[in-house]
Protein backbone atom coordinates (compact mmCIF):
# COMPACT_ATOMS: atom_id res chain seq x y z
CA UNK A 1 0.00 0.00 0.00
CA UNK A 2 2.94 2.39 0.76
CA UNK A 3 4.47 1.42 -3.00
CA UNK A 4 1.13 2.64 -3.97
CA UNK A 5 0.28 5.86 -2.25
CA UNK A 6 4.17 7.28 -3.14
CA UNK A 7 3.66 5.71 -7.04
CA UNK A 8 0.73 7.74 -7.50
CA UNK A 9 1.79 11.06 -5.46
CA UNK A 10 5.08 11.02 -6.96
CA UNK A 11 3.23 11.08 -10.54
CA UNK A 12 1.05 13.54 -9.09
CA UNK A 13 4.09 15.67 -8.59
CA UNK A 14 6.13 14.97 -11.74
CA UNK A 15 2.81 15.59 -14.08
CA UNK A 16 2.21 18.96 -12.03
CA UNK A 17 5.51 20.33 -12.51
CA UNK A 18 6.23 18.93 -16.29
CA UNK A 19 2.66 21.05 -16.78
CA UNK A 20 4.24 23.78 -14.81
CA UNK A 21 6.74 24.40 -17.04
CA UNK A 22 5.06 22.93 -20.31
CA UNK A 23 1.42 25.01 -20.12
CA UNK A 24 1.31 28.25 -22.37
CA UNK A 25 -1.67 29.99 -20.45
CA UNK A 26 -0.48 31.19 -17.02
CA UNK A 27 -3.29 29.69 -15.15
CA UNK A 28 -3.28 26.33 -16.40
CA UNK A 29 0.34 26.29 -15.47
CA UNK A 30 -0.87 27.55 -11.65
CA UNK A 31 -3.16 24.66 -11.65
CA UNK A 32 -0.59 22.46 -12.25
CA UNK A 33 1.13 23.64 -9.70
CA UNK A 34 -1.74 22.87 -7.26
CA UNK A 35 -1.47 19.22 -8.42
CA UNK A 36 1.87 19.25 -7.80
CA UNK A 37 1.92 20.70 -3.91
CA UNK A 38 -1.14 18.43 -3.05
CA UNK A 39 1.17 15.47 -3.85
CA UNK A 40 3.77 16.76 -1.87
CA UNK A 41 1.27 17.05 1.16
CA UNK A 42 0.55 13.30 0.44
CA UNK A 43 4.29 12.48 0.37
CA UNK A 44 4.17 14.35 3.37
CA UNK A 45 1.62 12.31 4.95
CA UNK A 46 3.22 8.85 3.98
CA UNK A 47 6.25 9.84 5.91
CA UNK A 48 4.05 10.92 9.43
CA UNK A 49 4.56 14.72 8.77
CA UNK A 50 0.92 15.56 9.43
CA UNK A 51 2.12 19.43 10.18
CA UNK A 52 3.75 19.68 7.34
CA UNK A 53 1.54 18.30 5.23
CA UNK A 54 -0.91 20.76 6.87
CA UNK A 55 1.26 23.81 5.90
CA UNK A 56 1.80 22.93 2.23
CA UNK A 57 -2.25 22.75 1.78
CA UNK A 58 -2.97 25.74 3.64
CA UNK A 59 0.04 27.97 2.75
CA UNK A 60 1.29 27.12 -0.65
CA UNK A 61 -1.28 25.32 -2.20
CA UNK A 62 -3.95 27.49 -0.79
CA UNK A 63 -2.37 30.87 -0.01
CA UNK A 64 0.54 31.35 -2.34
CA UNK A 65 -1.39 29.83 -5.27
CA UNK A 66 -4.24 31.89 -4.92
CA UNK A 67 -2.14 34.71 -4.96
CA UNK A 68 -0.72 33.88 -8.38
CA UNK A 69 -4.09 33.91 -9.47
CA UNK A 70 -4.96 36.74 -8.12
CA UNK A 71 -2.02 38.73 -9.71
CA UNK A 72 -2.60 36.79 -12.80
CA UNK A 73 -5.67 37.70 -13.26
CA UNK A 74 -5.55 41.12 -12.18
CA UNK A 75 -2.64 41.88 -14.69
CA UNK A 76 -4.04 40.03 -17.51
CA UNK A 77 -0.95 38.04 -18.60
CA UNK A 78 -2.99 35.66 -19.49
CA UNK A 79 -2.17 36.11 -22.98
CA UNK A 80 0.73 34.46 -24.82
CA UNK A 81 4.16 36.28 -24.45
CA UNK A 82 6.73 37.15 -27.98
CA UNK A 83 9.91 35.93 -26.48
CA UNK A 84 11.97 37.01 -29.67
CA UNK A 85 11.16 40.59 -28.29
CA UNK A 86 13.69 41.68 -25.23
CA UNK A 87 12.76 45.00 -23.30
CA UNK A 88 16.54 45.43 -23.02
CA UNK A 89 19.28 44.63 -25.34
CA UNK A 90 21.65 43.66 -22.17
CA UNK A 91 19.32 41.98 -20.65
CA UNK A 92 20.48 38.60 -21.08
CA UNK A 93 23.74 39.28 -20.55
CA UNK A 94 23.07 40.85 -17.48
CA UNK A 95 21.09 38.01 -16.19
CA UNK A 96 23.90 35.59 -17.40
CA UNK A 97 26.42 37.73 -15.35
CA UNK A 98 24.04 37.98 -12.03
CA UNK A 99 23.73 33.98 -12.62
CA UNK A 100 27.24 33.14 -12.62
CA UNK A 101 27.95 35.91 -10.00
CA UNK A 102 24.90 34.01 -7.42
CA UNK A 103 26.53 30.28 -8.27
CA UNK A 104 29.87 31.88 -7.33
CA UNK A 105 28.33 33.10 -4.02
CA UNK A 106 26.34 29.92 -3.04
CA UNK A 107 29.50 27.49 -3.83
CA UNK A 108 31.74 29.23 -2.13
CA UNK A 109 29.29 29.55 0.66
CA UNK A 110 29.09 25.91 0.48
CA UNK A 111 32.92 25.66 0.55
CA UNK A 112 33.46 27.41 3.66
CA UNK A 113 30.72 25.95 5.46
CA UNK A 114 31.75 22.04 4.97
CA UNK A 115 35.30 23.44 6.34
CA UNK A 116 33.50 25.42 9.35
CA UNK A 117 33.09 23.23 12.24
CA UNK A 118 29.54 23.34 13.68
CA UNK A 119 29.00 21.31 16.78
CA UNK A 120 26.86 17.87 16.68
CA UNK A 121 23.62 18.82 18.07
CA UNK A 122 21.17 15.23 18.81
CA UNK A 123 17.79 15.19 18.45
CA UNK A 124 17.68 14.71 22.35
CA UNK A 125 19.36 17.70 23.24
CA UNK A 126 17.27 19.69 20.87
CA UNK A 127 14.29 17.96 23.04
CA UNK A 128 16.02 18.60 26.16
CA UNK A 129 16.37 22.41 24.65
CA UNK A 130 13.11 22.73 24.40
CA UNK A 131 12.49 20.86 27.72
CA UNK A 132 14.67 23.50 29.42
CA UNK A 133 13.81 26.58 28.41
CA UNK A 134 9.87 26.16 27.32
CA UNK A 135 9.65 29.81 25.84
CA UNK A 136 11.72 29.70 22.78
CA UNK A 137 13.22 25.92 23.06
CA UNK A 138 11.30 24.64 20.54
CA UNK A 139 12.64 27.75 17.99
CA UNK A 140 16.15 27.11 18.70
CA UNK A 141 15.69 23.05 17.99
CA UNK A 142 13.70 24.66 14.55
CA UNK A 143 16.63 26.95 14.04
CA UNK A 144 19.56 24.35 14.83
CA UNK A 145 18.08 22.06 12.65
CA UNK A 146 17.15 24.47 9.09
CA UNK A 147 20.18 26.30 9.98
CA UNK A 148 22.12 23.41 10.15
CA UNK A 149 21.51 20.41 8.40
CA UNK A 150 19.54 21.84 5.55
CA UNK A 151 20.87 25.30 4.80
CA UNK A 152 21.47 24.46 1.70
CA UNK A 153 18.13 23.58 0.77
CA UNK A 154 17.05 26.58 2.62
CA UNK A 155 19.36 29.30 0.47
CA UNK A 156 17.95 27.16 -2.62
CA UNK A 157 14.52 28.22 -1.44
CA UNK A 158 15.19 31.99 -0.83
CA UNK A 159 16.35 31.89 -4.19
CA UNK A 160 13.72 30.68 -5.62
CA UNK A 161 11.27 33.06 -4.05
CA UNK A 162 13.61 36.33 -5.33
CA UNK A 163 13.21 34.48 -8.96
CA UNK A 164 9.65 34.32 -8.48
CA UNK A 165 9.25 37.99 -7.40
CA UNK A 166 11.65 39.68 -10.25
CA UNK A 167 9.42 37.22 -12.89
CA UNK A 168 6.33 38.99 -11.45
CA UNK A 169 7.65 42.29 -11.62
CA UNK A 170 8.95 42.00 -15.30
CA UNK A 171 5.27 40.18 -16.03
CA UNK A 172 4.03 43.20 -14.87
CA UNK A 173 5.68 46.32 -16.10
CA UNK A 174 4.08 48.57 -18.60
CA UNK A 175 5.97 49.38 -21.96
CA UNK A 176 6.88 52.58 -21.92
CA UNK A 177 4.94 55.13 -25.15
CA UNK A 178 7.19 54.07 -28.11
CA UNK A 179 8.01 50.69 -26.74
CA UNK A 180 7.21 47.50 -28.10
CA UNK A 181 5.08 45.84 -25.31
CA UNK A 182 6.35 42.09 -23.95
CA UNK A 183 2.93 40.54 -24.31
CA UNK A 184 0.96 41.04 -27.70
CA UNK A 185 -2.89 41.65 -27.19
CA UNK A 186 -4.92 40.13 -29.83
CA UNK A 187 -6.79 42.29 -32.47
CA UNK A 188 -4.35 45.35 -31.61
CA UNK A 189 -3.32 47.33 -34.62
CA UNK A 190 0.65 46.49 -35.29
Amino acid sequence: MELFVFVVSAAMVLVGAVGVVLRKHPVHAALSLVLTLFGIAVLFIAQEAHFLAAVQVIVYAGAIVVLFLFVIMLLGVDNVEDLHIEPFRVQRPVAAVIGAGLVTIIGLAIIVSRKATVPVVTQSQAVQDAALDPQDGNIRAVARDVFGDHVLAFELTSVLLVIAVVATVMLARKPKPGELPLIEIPGAAK
